[in-house]
């Protein structure tokens, strides 16, 4: 049987030895299975060397599944996790998608340093802040993901976490009072950052509050758009404010991170010392679509399966993790979520970049979100400070998503996040 395909480096992997699995993919899962319980519940594995033949029979592991038996089904002992949390030597951290209930996840004392600085080294434009004290800010929901945020008001030096500050103390940045900009862009300019990190919306309108302040912060020398989908727009006003390289992280509180690259360059690539990332042709048929649309959009486009490296707590075997990419020259392309794809009726992809490809050109915004409201209906909310040409938009979406489809447009004040306090660019009716 053939390999399955990878999105790591291939010097990774190395070589397989016929059908076998490459000692590396072996040796990790091997330990997985020694650390948890949980897979040989699921799935025995036998003491032979592993065959792709017996790595596809390994059943992927969903979130569902993980809500569904508890991270407790992780450890033989919890009694030793619960002394760990008491000790430090553990922590935990809630997730949760807008789709579905909360996941705890326990991971081991300094896990998701590892994780940081392992991404850092995997991207030109982080490397140099890798081994090196440094200042960031970061700008997220107040749950966000794996950076431990504070969930009390602390005053602000209280807030300095390791040279990181946590800008805010609230989610939903749309609801931040003047007053709370106020304090937000004072503690920036105060720090002084050379990196600022964050949600994209939310950078978004610090943009726009620190641009209505005239306040620029001339140390800042990266910013890292991660715990939600970048679109363009967003892009173009965060640098308007912060003229630095852009930096797409992405990865889950689960999973750890997982992909880093340029914003907007389509050369996302594997953060090969944190995960094997497992690439599974997708076919469009598996969202519940008709079977006139079942079929794979391009033969580059792919859901992700991934199995962590080095991790004690928790590890994560074949985890599907729901965001489909795409491979690109350069790399990779992260689509989004499955669920925030739609296809058009001749069966073609399309996804929030080919909506930022298709708005005009003279078109500014803070955010956007395109929601489908019937079979060939959608709605075009948008966050600017100046009314747009509503007819060039609609007629430039409506193309976009193809024949007979019916787009109106809306200026708002505010776009509100789901309970998670994440942002959408595009949300399709449900199949």
């Amino acid at each position: 049987m053939s390999a399955p395909l990878f999105a790591n480096a291939s010097e990774l992997l190395g070589p397989a030895s016929g059908a076998g699995v490459p000692h590396a993919l072996e040796s990790e899962i091997r330990k997985i299975y020694a650390r948890s319980p949980l897979y040989g519940q699921r799935f025995p594995l036998h003491p032979a060397p592993l065959q792709w033949s017996c790595y596809r029979e390994i059943p992927a592991l969903s979130k569902k599944e993980i809500i569904d038996r508890g991270h407790q089904a992780f450890f033989a002992d919890y009694a030793e996790v619960d002394r760990g949390l008491q000790t430090k030597r553990f922590e935990y951290e809630s997730t949760g998608g807008t789709t579905q209930s909360p996941m705890t996840v326990i991971m081991e004392e300094g896990w998701w340093d590892r994780q940081t600085r392992n991404a850092y080294l995997a991207s030109p434009i982080l490397r140099p802040f890798a081994d090196r004290p440094y200042r960031k800010c970061v700008l997220a929901p107040v749950g966000c993901s794996s950076n431990l945020c504070p969930y009390e008001d602390h005053p602000f030096p209280h807030r300095y976490f390791n040279g990181t500050v946590y800008l805010n103390l609230s989610s939903d940045p749309f609801s931040f009072p003047e007053s709370e900009w106020d304090r937000i862009v004072l503690e920036l300019q105060a720090t002084k950052p050379e990196v600022i990190e964050g949600e994209p919306v939310y950078l978004s309108l610090l943009a726009r509050a620190a641009l209505k302040r005239g306040v620029k912060v001339p140390s800042v020398r990266a910013v890292i758009l991660t715990y939600g989908k970048a679109s363009t727009q967003h892009g173009r006003r965060i640098a308007e404010a912060f003229p630095a390289p852009q930096v797409d992280l992405y990865g889950s509180t689960e999973a750890g991170y997982l992909f880093v690259g340029e914003a907007f360059k389509d050369n996302f690539r594997v953060v090969d010392a944190n995960a094997f990332v497992e690439l599974a042709p997708w076919q469009a048929g598996s969202t519940g679509l008709p079977p006139a649309r079942s079929r794979n959009p391009s033969p580059d486009v792919f859901q992700i399966f991934v199995t962590t490296r080095d991790r004690e707590a928790m590890p994560l075997l074949r985890y599907h993790t729901g965001d489909i990419v795409q491979r690109r020259p350069d790399g990779f392309r992260l689509l989004g979520r499955e669920g925030n794809l739609y296809f058009r009726p001749d069966g073609s992809l399309v996804s929030s970049t080919e909506i930022d490809a298709a708005l005009p050109e003279n078109f500014a915004c803070w955010h956007y979100m395109l929601v489908q409201t019937a079979d060939r209906r959608w709605d075009f909310h948008y966050v600017s400070d100046d009314a747009a040409n509503h007819a060039e938009i609609e007629a430039a979406i409506a193309q976009a998503l193809g024949d007979g489809v019916r787009v109106n447009a809306f200026r708002r004040r505010v776009v509100a996040p789901a309970a998670s306090g994440k942002f959408a660019l595009l949300k399709p009716l449900a199949r």
